[in-house]
């Protein structure tokens, strides 16, 4: 499969000015338990960046996030997504959006298996998605969101993301003090760090 019928399928790699290598966003509208979130103030959905805010207004942006949420029906959409990532050292799924179901995980589980020379790291709100008992790729990581700022992560999960208000000792992300970008940091695809923080912005 070439690159171009790939896009046409998926609906195209995102290209969010932070990361190394792009990404894949979906409509924030379209987060389950964000969208619950994002009326409690003190989470991290309050005032979502990616909810109708910056370059997520544009109608553009708008509809390739849509079509990307369509597309995750389409029975080639794996084979399509690793022709896309593949020969991309970093790649972060949903900038936008999250998980919309099990079957949606176990196809982002396929694609990793389809680039192993990748490094995918998968935040997420979608607690009930998650593999508790599963085995999930080895180059993959999944960092569960904390639900409430300035939350402590739990032993529930191995990997965590937390914005915080107050940074603690820790790994904090340093792409606000680098012009908003990743820089060389790549701590969010470490398996070393548990948690990383993300100052209120």
């Amino acid at each position: 499969m070439l690159k171009k019928e790939a896009s046409k399928i998926t609906g195209g790699l995102s290209k969010p000015g932070k990361m190394p290598e792009g990404s894949y966003n979906l409509p924030a509208s379209a987060c389950q338990t964000g969208q619950k979130l994002a009326k409690v103030e003190g989470t991290p959905c309050f005032k979502c960046y990616a909810d109708n805010r910056g370059r997520y207004r544009f109608s553009n942006v708008k509809d390739a996030m849509n079509r990307r949420l369509e597309s995750l029906q389409h029975p080639q959409w794996v084979e399509a997504m690793a022709v896309l990532i593949k020969g991309k050292k970093h790649f972060r799924w949903h900038d936008s959006g999250d998980l919309q179901s099990v079957e949606h995980l176990i196809k982002i589980f396929e694609v990793c298996n389809l680039t192993p020379d990748t490094n995918h790291w998968l935040p997420t709100q979608e607690r009930r998605y998650l593999p508790i008992n599963w085995r999930h790729p080895k180059n993959l990581i999944i960092r569960l969101s904390n639900a409430k700022n300035d939350t402590v992560p739990g032993q529930a999960w191995p990997h965590w993301s937390t914005v915080v208000t107050k940074p603690r000792a820790g790994h904090i992300c340093p792409a606000p003090e680098q012009g908003n970008t990743c820089g060389s940091c790549r701590a969010c695809w470490s398996k070393d760090v548990k948690e990383v923080q993300y100052k209120l912005h």
